[in-house]
This record gives C-alpha cells, structure tokens and sequence, in this order.
C-alpha cells in the first residue's frame, strides 16, 4: 500500500445503492459501486493533473453495493476506486487495493491506458506467477473515471424507427470513416465529430443505406503486444468500460460529441447501431492486469473454471463476462440502456453473441441474458443483431436466437461468394440464401429480414480485395502472415493484386458489381461494408485489427475517381430499386406457393430456356445459371399491399461463358430490364417470349409492371 497519507473528508454523506455509477443531482454526487465479495471500498479523487488528493472510504453496503454522497462534487471530478478483500486466486478472489480501478459505470475516461508492471495485481516474474502479490501503486498507469452532467438539449431528435424490411446497413469505423476525407476539418477527422460533418452524412444519405453501424465505440485498451510491434488495436475489441465512449474518438473531450452525431444523423433519417462488446474485457486471463472487474469482484463479472484460479476462456481472449451472474447481468442491461436513452442509439450488433446466451448447461435461447433483454421495455424495441458463434462448446448458433433477433448469416456470405467464383453445385444454397435463408429462420414468427446478409465485413478481405487476391496478405500485422482466415473463397482472376490487364480489371468490376447486386437484392437485411461501395482495398489485408492507418481508413480520393465513382452510381442504383420495389425487402418467406385464384406463384425458378427447374436441372454441379420471376399479385402474407403488383424478373449467369433466356411470356408489351452488371446501368426493352444473352459472369433484374402498380 502507498505511504501517501490522505485527509478523510468528514461530510461523506450515506448516499443511495442505486443508481450504480457517480450521479450528479444538481448539488452533488452518489457514488455506488457494486461488489459482493469486498471487505471496504476506498473512493480516490484526482486534480485535473491526474494527482491523487483524497481517499475516502464509502460508508455504507447495501444489497451488494458500496455507496456513498460528496455534497461538494461537481462534474468533471476524476476518480476511481481501491477495492479491498481477500487475494486468493485458487478461491477466485484477487482484491489489491494497490491498483487503481475503472468504475464499471463510468460515463467518461480521462487519458489513456499506459502499460507497466504496476498493472498488474501479481508481480512479473515472480516464481509463483499470479499467487505472487504485487504491491505497486497503479494509479499513474490507469485512466482515470469523470463526472459527468448528463444535461443535453436534444431538440426534435426522433428516432427514425425505420422498419427491418426497409433496413440497409453500412457497417463502418468512427476513426476510419473520416481520417482521410479531404472535406472533415483535420481537427475532426476519426472521431464523432467528424461522423456529422455535412460531406460524410450527404454520402450516406445519397448512397441509400438506411442505419451507420459502428464498430466498437465503448472506451477500450491497446493490447500491449501491439504497442510493442509499433501498433494499435484498431477494431476496439477490447473493453474497458460498457457506459464511457473510447477517449480518442472524443476531438472536444465531451460525450455531448456522440450525442450531436446521432441528433444529426437521425435529421438524415439515418439510425445509429452499435458494435459492442459484453462477452470479455481487456482484462485477459489470469496473468492479465487488474484494471476494473478483476480488482472489483472477479468472481462475480467472471466466468471461472473448476479451479477458479483459472478463467473459461470461450472468447479466444482470455476471459468470458459472466452473465449468469446477477451483478454482471445487471451491468450489461445497464448499459445497454443507457445508450438508448442517454445517448439515443437505435440498436446494437453483439460481438461473440453466442457467449450471452451460454447458461451453465450450454446456449439456451431463453436463457437470462436474451430473455432479459426480450421483456425489457426499452430494449425489446430497438435493433438486435447477434453475431451468432464463438470458439466455445456449442459456439455456432446461426438461426437459433429467439424471436425479436437479427442475426449476421455467414451462411449467405460463404455460399454467394462461391457461387460467383464459379465452385460447382452451389445453385440450390445459392436461391435458398437469396430467398431469405428459409432453412435458418423460418420458424417462431421470424421475418426474413432476421437475416442480416453480407458479403465482406471489417473481418475479412474488402470487396474489391476479395476479386482480386487468391491469399490474405497479413504481413504488415507483425505475425507472419500466420494469423487472419485462410477460408477467403476469393479469387483473383489470373494475377494477384493490382492488375495492369484491363481484362482482368473488367471482370474484376463485373464481379463486385455481381456480388454488390445480389446482396442488395435478396430477401433479408443487407449490410455493406464501409468502402466496397467504391472500391475500398486494403491490399490483400483480410485481418487488419491493428492497422490504425492507411491500410484500413477508407480512401476518399479513390472514391473520387472514375472507377470509384461508377461503382458508387451503381450501388446508388441498386439500393433505389430496393426501396421502390417493395417484392425485393418482402416482409414474410417467399414459398413458392401457388395461388389458384390467380393461377399465380410468390415466386418460380426457371431454366434459361423458360421451362420450369426440374430435380435434376437443380441436381446438375455445372448448373450456375436460372431466372428467378416474382409475381407480386401473390400476396405472400395475404394482404395486398401498394406497389407490390409489379412482376419482377432476375437474371443469374455465373458461368464463364455467355447464356441465352428465354424471357416469359407477359400481358404487357415488353420486360423492362432496369439493372444489368454488364453494362452496370439500365438496359433495353425486351418482348415476353422474346431472348436476351447475358454475358459470363453477370445479372440482370428486370420488371413488368401491372395495373395495379401505376
């Protein structure tokens, strides 16, 4: 323990249990920090240099919680906590009040992590390793927890409250939005900000998506490995806090910033989702540093083995957030909360989200966690998306979530990247996933729009990046090229990276024009990539996780060239015949079903020559080219529905070579081809009966439209 001597302060006051976290009242402000197993709880107070100037012990336990109120605290107060209790890690406790701690519910970080010895609640290399205790004051080391005033004119902010059947999803970075577009002020470039400076919202609002889902803005730690090979933890995967947004993200240092990106983006009728991360912290294993939970109650925040000198490791990171726990569960729901209401978030993207819904016996889709969130009154209603999988017992889950979930469907992205590259036998899987994935989530009143489809993600190779190399190309991460996917089903079409060869280039643009249109056009909730819309390339880089630079932050001056420009005008293109078309985002399962009133199928797959797929035309391993027709007067939920009565017609060709249709017969005098990949724009009149070629390797969408339609 430090010999610094501190001054009690005679005026702590009782205070409340709740709410947990410091709250400012208008006068002062209650402290309360949750931990069931402590013996005292020391509250520190810092000056604005970050110098500890008090220690007060928090007078009072109620149900769990230490509490107590400073009269005289006033927002902006740094402070953080000392823990005392038992050090006995083959018990699963490990107090040190030797090191500073985060607040769990902390609304704003003051500095950065800086890595030392003294963060750690064992000392290194020592011969007992973490039964060792470390007595080395960390305070100097750790950032340090604000005050904050909660106040905010929030005007006329409304939530878009758009609906999932007319959601589109771009899935971007905060820092890697903004760091090189030449029209964000320099001083706003990679934080929030930034996000709502007129160029970058116009781009988003003319691009067609529909909700900017960001990767994690909770305040999180750079691993020190990287820091020592020179880099950061770009991504954010890494959690130090669930309430406080990550300090660097912040250019005026006031969370009021986040706050004035959502109002602006909401004017856009744009929603905010958040990447977050409940399932670890930056915390590590039990040769990690004590920086929060571990110092505060790490029995309760983790999920420890049989021995619990140990931790179940079902993240790959070291640890697993223990929600099972009622202490640990209440956090998470907490925070969640709080970027509702607080901040005024539309919905949330879960990292690992398998590991939240991992009781003791295994996943359960009723299990605490996501029947927590179901029956809450503010959660039930925003955007829910789990990353369905972990590294865990159990761990893929793709379709298994309850009711009120979207989940990310890898299954779409895998099999509509083969199909494209040509591999043989995907046709069947292929017109499952455009469809919806039926299989996966057809089941419980789901919607097809529970499907969150993708091509590529900020895991993974970039759009362009996945035509045009055959193998990830990591080196710049410092391991090799070891770590990052080998399993790309990517391809480069005969050189890898940069071609000179426009052929190659052709094909190149053909195909991400393919795969941009069949993601933007299938049944489900598409997401897109930051960058693919224009041609994003993070040369071969398929892991960039730690690449806080030019490898990862999207290239505006490619975007504004031709190449960029074209392939933006037709993402533009696709996206606006998405919403006009309401046949493309229906809001229940295409069936096939026959309606003998109309003498009409919901939907038909067809040969090129027009005859109807047969078992052995889907059976054949070379097949790679059908028509899907959508006859809108098949009201697929039994309701008719405005607009809904245009017939729709969506030519595939993923052969090498070119392909004759035989377009169906219609009732009016032409099919009106409005999307050709070819060409990347519209294309001519065509007759029913009539034929029209596609070329290898490209689709088509075309329309007739009825009288009903206008």
């Amino acid at each position: 323990m430090s010999k610094k001597s501190f001054a009690t302060r005679s005026r702590i006051q009782e205070g409340r249990p709740y709410p947990l976290g410091a709250t400012w009242d208008g006068l002062g402000v209650n402290f309360a920090l949750y931990s069931a197993h402590a013996t005292k709880v020391e509250l520190c107070l810092f000056d604005a240099r970050g110098r500890e100037c008090e220690r007060i012990v928090l007078p009072e336990y109620t149900d769990e919680v230490w509490h107590g109120y400073l009269p005289d605290a006033r927002p902006g107060q740094l402070y953080g906590y000392r823990v005392h209790g038992p050090y006995a890690p083959d018990a699963g406790h490990r107090f040190n009040p030797n090191k500073l701690l985060i607040d769990p519910y902390a609304r704003r970080l003051v500095g950065e992590l800086k890595w030392a010895p003294a963060l750690f609640g064992y000392t290194l290399g020592h011969r007992d390793a973490d039964l060792s205790f470390d007595r080395r004051d960390s305070a100097a080391y750790i950032p340090k927890c604000a005050v904050i005033d909660p106040s905010f004119t929030w005007g006329e902010d409304r939530r878009p409250a758009r609906p999932w059947s007319r959601t589109v999803i771009y899935e971007s970075h905060v820092r890697g939005l903004t760091m090189r577009h030449p029209d964000v002020p320099e001083a706003h470039r990679g934080t929030f900000a930034g996000l709502r400076e007129e160029p970058v919202v116009r781009h988003l609002r003319d691009l067609g998506v529909t909700a900017v889902e960001l990767l994690p803005v909770h305040a999180f730690a750079d691993d020190h490995y990287l820091e020592e090979k020179g880099l950061r933890n770009y991504w954010g995967y890494n959690t130090l806090c669930f309430f406080a947004p990550q300090p660097r993200y912040l250019a005026s240092g006031s969370i009021d910033e986040f706050k004035q990106m959502v109002a602006r983006l909401h004017a856009e009728g744009l929603e905010v989702i958040l990447d977050v991360v409940y399932n670890h912290t930056a915390e590590g294993n039990e040769l990690g540093p004590t920086l929060s939970f571990r110092g505060i109650d790490n029995a309760s925040y983790y999920r420890l083995a049989d021995n619990p000198r140990h931790y179940i490791n079902d993240t790959g990171t070291g640890n697993t957030f223990d929600l099972t726990s009622a202490g640990a569960l209440r956090l998470v729901a907490d925070s969640l909360r709080y970027w509702v209401t607080e901040m005024h978030v539309d919905g949330f993207r879960f990292d690992l989200a398998t590991i939240l819904g991992r009781e003791r016996s295994g996943f359960d889709p009723s299990g605490s966690f996501l029947d927590t969130v179901r029956q809450d009154p503010v959660l039930s209603g925003v955007k829910l998306i789990a990353e369905p999988w972990d590294i865990g017992p159990g761990g893929y889950q793709v379709g298994n979530f309850p009711p009120g979930w979207a989940e990310w469907n890898d299954r779409f992205r895998d099999t509509v990247r083969a199909f494209w590259r040509g591999d043989e036998g995907k046709l069947p899987e292929f017109v499952t996933r455009l469809t919806g994935s039926a299989d996966l989530f057809n089941r419980n009143g789901r919607r097809p729009s529970a499907s969150v489809n993708f091509i590529t993600a900020h895991d993974g190779f970039t759009l362009r990046d996945l035509v045009s190399y055959e193998h990830k190309h990591n080196e710049a991460n410092g391991e090799d090229n070891r770590d990052g996917h080998d399993h790309n089903l990517s391809a480069n079409y005969g050189v890898e990276g940069p071609s000179e060869d426009a052929g190659i280039e052709a094909l190149r643009l053909r195909q991400q024009r393919n795969l941009l249109a069949t993601l933007l056009l299938a049944q489900g909730t598409p997401m897109l990539l930051a960058g693919d819309e224009f041609g994003q390339t993070q040369h071969g880089n398929n892991n960039a996780y730690c690449q806080d630079n030019e490898i990862s932050w999207l290239d505006w001056d490619a975007a504004a060239r031709p190449p960029g420009q074209e392939l933006t005008a037709f993402v533009q293109r696709v996206l606006s015949l998405r919403e006009r078309f309401p046949l493309l985002h229906h809001n229940r399962f295409l069936t096939g079903r026959y309606d003998p009133e109309l003498d009409v199928h919901d939907v038909c797959w067809l040969r090129p020559d027009g005859e109807a797929m047969g078992d052995d035309d889907w059976n054949a391993p070379h097949a790679r080219a059908l028509m899907m027709h959508l006859d809108g007067r098949a009201p697929v939920s039994g309701l008719r529905v405005p607009g809904t009565a245009a017939s729709l017609l969506l030519l595939v060709n993923a052969a090498e070579e070119p392909v004759v249709f035989r377009l169906p017969e219609v009732a009016s005098v032409h099919w009106r081809m409005l999307l050709d990949t070819t060409t990347g724009g519209r294309g001519p009149r065509l007759p029913g009966g009539g034929e029209w070629t596609a070329e290898g390797r490209s689709l088509a969408l075309l329309a007739v439209e009825h009288d009903e339609a206008g």
